[in-house]
C-alpha cells in the first residue's frame, strides 16, 4: 500500500498541502482553523500529581476529528489560576505534551498533528520559565544583537516544552504612554522596533520555534491610549509609522501576525481586507498565517449580524486561525449558507497545514528526549544591565564609591520581585531573582550598612511609612529611592474574558501597569511623590531609580534628585542590575526608546511628529522632559560634525557613508549610542516629520580615546512613503544627523537628485 503524499518528507510542501485538503471532510477542515479551547483546561492533576487530558480536550478534538491548533497548554498566571500546585513544571511538560500530540496524531482519521501557541512575551509564560526584561527594557538596550540571544534562548525553552508558535507583542509602538501595554513596545520609534522586530524572528528561528507578531496594525495610537479603543489613523500615518516593525518581521520569515483589537478605517483588524489581503500578502508577499485576538471574532457579531456571518466576514478579510471565539467553529455553517466561498476556507486550511510542514510537525509530532533549553538567565541579566538609563545626574552622586558608607534603600519597588517583572509572567518559585535592595547589599557588602524603608505604598498616602522612611535616611551618605510602577497581577484580580485586568476607574490598587490598566494622569502616585519631597527636604543626596513599564511623567520636583535612573521592569535578576550600575561596576548604557513627558497634558511627546514648527503652550513647554534616544553616562563624550562621502546623490543610487568623530573627554570609560537621524528640508510627496532615526551603532570608549565612526546611508535610510505609498527614494533636501540623542544633533546637508525610485 502505498503512502500518501502527504506522508512524503521528500515532497514538495505545496504538494503535501494540496493532497491533504483533497482528503478533508469540512468539519475537519474547519477544525484545522480553529484554537478555541483554552489549554489549561486541556489537562488536569489527578490526585497522585500524574497528569491526564480531559473530556473536555478530548470532546474538542472529536468534534472535528482533529485540531488546528492549542494556545496556551502551559501558560501559569492569576487569570488562567494555574500555580505550582496544579499546573505543568518544565519536568512535566515534554509528556503533557506529547500526550496532547498522540491523541490528535493517533487519534483521528488523517492524523494531523496540533500547533502547540504558547505566550513568550519576554520568556516563556509558563511555570520554570526565564522572565527576560520586558520590550520596553529591551529597547532601551539598543542592543539587537544580544536581543537576538535572548529570543533564542526563549524560545529553545519553549520548543523543548513542546511549543512550536511564540506569540510576542512587537508590533505596536508607544504613541501614548497612558496606555497600559506600553510595557510590551519596543519604544516609539518604527525603526527601533523594525531592528528588533527583526532579531526576535531570526533568534526564535534558530531555535526552531515560529513567530506570531502582535498586533497587526496601529493598535499602539488608540485614541487617548485606551486599550483595545478605536483609532484615528489614516493610511499614510499608519504606513509611516505603524508598518515598519510589520515589515520587517515579515521579512526575517515571522509564522503569522496577530490581527489587532482596534479598527482601521471603520474596520476592527480582523475583518480587515486591505491590512490583511491587498497589504499583508498581495503587496508584501506574506505566506504565513494570520491569528484573531482573544474573543475578536465575536465582536464582529455587532457588524455581521450572527455568529456565523462573523466568522465568514473575517475568513474573507484574510483571518486563518481563530482564538477562543464562537464564530469559527461555525465556519461549515457559512460556507453551507453561502456566506463564504469553500475556497476561502480551503486557503486558510493550507495556509494553516503548510505552517505544521514547514515547523516539520509531521515528521517529528513529539518532544522525546530533546534537550532542555538553556542561556537564557544569563541573556536576560546581560540584558537588565544595558536597559538601565540614567537620566539625569549632578556629576557627584554615582557613582557609589568607597566615601560611601552608610546607604539607605527607601520606596514601594525597592524590595519586590513580583514588581519588577510586568505583566504576562508565570508565577515564580520561592528565592527565584535579587530585588533592588538585595543587589545593593550583595554589591555593598558587609563593611557598608545598608538600611531599609519602604516609605509608602505603591498607591496612596502613608504618612507613618514616609515618617520612618525619612528618619532611616537620616545620617545616610546617599537614599536610594525606588519608585514607579507595578504590573503584577494579584490572584484576587479581575479579569476580561480576554484576560485584561479589570481596574476599577480611580483606584488602580496594585497595578498601575498592564493591559487593561490605561492611566489618565502619568506623574507618579501621590505617595511616592510625597515620599521625595520629603526625602529630598533632609539634605541627603538622594537617587531615584524608576522601576516602570511605561515613561511616567517627571515634573520639575525631579531636578532636585541627585541622580535619576530608569530601569524599567528589568526581569526577576534586575536588581543586581541597577545595583551594579549604582556602584560603577557597569557603565549605565540604556538610551531612551521613548520620550519622557512632564506631564500627560501635553502629550504627544514623541520626537518624530509632523515639522510644523510648534512654538509650545503658554503654560509649559511643549518638549519632552527627556527626548528619544537621551543617556547619560559616568564619562563625557564629544560629538564632532558628521562627514558625508558624497553631498550629492541620486535617487536611483543613493548609497553614501556617513562618518562622525566620537571622543572620550573626561570620567570613566563609556559605551556610547551614535545615532543617526533624517531630516527633509524640501522636497517628498508629505509633508516631513522633524526628524527620523535611521541608524544607530555602539562603540566603546576609553578614557581619552577618540574614534571615527562610519555609518552606512542605503536607499532605505533615506526612503520615505510615496503617493503610492511604497518606500521611495525622494529627490530633495535633506540632512543627515548624528548625535547623542534625538535632541542633540549635528547635521550635514545632503541633496538627492533625479526621480523618485523604489527601494
Amino acid at each position: 500500500m502505498s503512502v500518501p503524499v502527504y506522508r512524503d518528507p521528500a515532497a514538495p510542501v505545496a504538494r503535501r498541502v494540496r493532497d491533504l485538503l483533497g482528503r478533508m471532510t469540512l468539519a475537519e477542515k474547519v477544525g484545522q482553523v480553529n484554537q478555541r479551547l483554552y489549554g489549561w483546561d486541556a489537562y488536569e492533576r489527578t490526585a497522585g500529581g500524574a497528569f491526564r487530558l480531559t473530556e473536555a480536550f478530548r470532546s474538542e478534538v472529536a468534534a472535528y476529528d482533529g485540531m488546528g491548533a492549542l494556545y496556551g497548554l502551559q501558560r501559569a498566571d492569576p487569570w488562567s489560576g494555574v500555580t505550582f500546585a496544579d499546573g505543568i513544571t518544565a519536568a512535566d511538560a515534554a509528556p503533557v505534551a506529547d500526550a496532547v500530540q498522540r491523541c490528535a496524531v493517533e487519534g483521528t482519521r488523517l492524523g494531523i498533528p496540533v500547533l502547540m501557541v504558547e505566550e513568550m512575551p519576554h520568556g516563556h509564560q509558563a511555570l520554570d520559565g526565564t522572565v527576560l526584561p520586558v520590550n520596553l527594557a529591551v529597547g532601551a538596550s539598543w542592543d539587537p544583537g544580544l536581543y537576538e540571544e535572548a529570543a533564542a534562548a526563549a524560545a529553545a525553552e519553549l520548543r523543548a516544552r513542546g511549543g512550536h508558535l511564540a506569540l510576542v507583542s512587537a508590533l505596536d509602538l508607544v504613541r501614548d504612554p497612558r496606555w497600559g501595554r506600553a510595557e510590551e513596545c519596543f519604544g516609539e520609534d518604527p525603526y527601533l522596533a523594525a531592528r528588533f522586530t527583526g532579531a526576535l524572528v531570526r533568534g526564535a528561528r534558530s531555535a526552531g520555534v515560529g513567530v506570531v507578531l502582535k498586533h497587526f496594525a496601529g493598535q499602539g495610537a488608540t485614541v487617548g491610549g485606551r486599550n483595545s479603543a478605536a483609532t484615528e489613523l489614516g493610511v499614510r500615518e499608519l504606513h509611516e509609522v505603524h508598518l515598519a516593525a510589520a515589515r520587517a518581521g515579515v521579512r526575517a520569515g515571522a509564522a503569522g501576525v496577530m490581527a489587532a483589537y482596534n479598527e482601521f478605517d471603520g474596520l476592527p483588524c480582523a475583518a480587515n481586507p486591505y491590512l490583511l489581503t491587498g497589504l499583508l500578502r498581495e503587496r508584501w508577499g506574506f505566506d504565513g498565517i494570520v491569528m484573531a485576538d482573544g474573543g475578536a471574532l465575536d465582536r464582529l457579531v455587532r457588524l455581521a449580524g450572527d455568529p456565523v456571518a462573523a466568522g465568514a466576514m473575517a475568513l474573507s478579510a484574510g483571518t486563518d486561525l481563530s482564538l477562543w471565539d464562537g464564530a469559527f467553529p461555525r465556519l461549515g455553517e457559512a460556507v453551507e449558507r453561502g456566506l463564504v466561498a469553500p475556497a476561502a476556507l480551503d486557503t486558510a486550511v493550507a495556509r494553516v497545514l503548510t505552517l505544521k510542514f514547514r515547523l516539520g510537525l509531521f515528521e517529528s509530532p513529539y518532544v522525546g528526549e530533546r534537550a532542555p533549553g538553556g542561556g537564557a538567565r544569563e541573556a536576560g541579566e546581560r540584558l537588565a544591565r544595558a536597559c538601565v538609563t540614567l537620566l539625569g545626574h549632578d556629576g557627584r552622586a554615582l557613582p557609589l564609591g568607597p566615601g560611601v558608607r552608610r546607604i539607605a534603600v527607601l520606596g514601594p519597588n525597592a524590595d519586590s520581585v513580583p514588581q519588577q517583572i510586568g505583566d504576562y509572567t508565570a508565577p515564580q518559585r520561592p528565592g527565584t531573582g535579587a530585588t533592588v535592595l538585595d543587589g545593593i547589599r550583595a554589591v555593598a557588602g558587609a563593611d557598608r550598612e545598608v538600611v531599609y524603608a519602604r516609605g509608602c505604598e505603591l498607591v496612596g498616602a502613608d504618612p507613618s511609612g514616609r515618617e520612618h522612611a525619612v528618619a532611616t535616611a537620616a545620617g545616610a551618605d546617599v537614599a536610594v529611592l525606588v519608585l514607579g510602577g507595578s504590573s503584577a497581577r494579584e490572584d484576587d484580580t479581575r479579569f476580561e474574558a480576554n484576560g485584561a485586568a479589570v481596574v476599577a476607574s480611580g483606584n488602580p490598587a496594585a497595578m498601575t501597569c498592564g493591559e487593561g490598566v490605561d492611566l489618565a494622569e502619568l506623574t507618579l502616585p501621590e505617595g511616592q511623590s510625597a515620599l521625595f519631597d520629603a526625602v529630598a527636604a533632609t539634605g541627603v543626596p538622594v537617587v531615584v531609580v524608576l522601576v516602570q513599564g511605561r515613561p511616567h511623567a517627571l515634573p520639575d520636583r525631579f531636578a532636585r534628585a541627585a541622580a535619576v535612573l530608569c530601569a524599567w521592569y528589568p526581569g526577576p535578576w534586575g536588581g543586581r542590575a541597577v545595583a551594579d550600575v549604582l556602584f560603577g561596576a557597569v557603565a549605565p548604557a540604556g538610551r531612551l526608546p521613548v520620550s519622557v513627558p512632564r506631564s500627560a497634558a501635553q502629550l504627544p511627546v514623541f520626537y518624530n511628529g509632523k515639522d510644523h514648527g510648534y512654538r509650545g503652550y503658554a503654560d509649559q513647554p511643549a518638549t519632552a522632559r527627556y527626548a528619544f534616544g537621551h543617556g547619560l553616562s559616568y564619562g563625557t563624550v564629544e560629538y564632532g560634525a558628521p562627514r558625508l562621502s558624497r553631498s550629492v546623490v541620486s535617487a536611483a543610487d543613493p548609497e553614501l557613508t556617513c562618518t562622525v568623530t566620537v571622543a572620550h573627554t573626561g570620567g570613566a570609560a563609556v559605551r556610547e549610542t551614535v545615532q543617526l537621524y533624517v531630516r527633509r528640508r524640501s522636497g517628498g510627496s508629505s509633508w516631513p516629520r522633524v526628524r527620523e532615526l535611521r541608524g544607530f551603532a555602539r562603540v566603546d570608549l576609553a578614557p581619552g580615546e577618540r574614534r571615527e565612526v562610519v555609518l552606512p546611508v542605503t536607499a532605505e535610510t533615506l526612503a520615505s512613503v510615496g503617493r503610492d505609498l511604497e518606500l521611495r527614494v525622494e529627490p530633495g533636501e535633506l540632512v543627515l544627523e548624528t548625535g547623542p540623542a534625538s535632541d542633540r544633533t549635528r547635521g550635514a546637508p545632503l541633496t538627492v537628485t533625479g526621480a523618485a525610485a523604489p527601494c
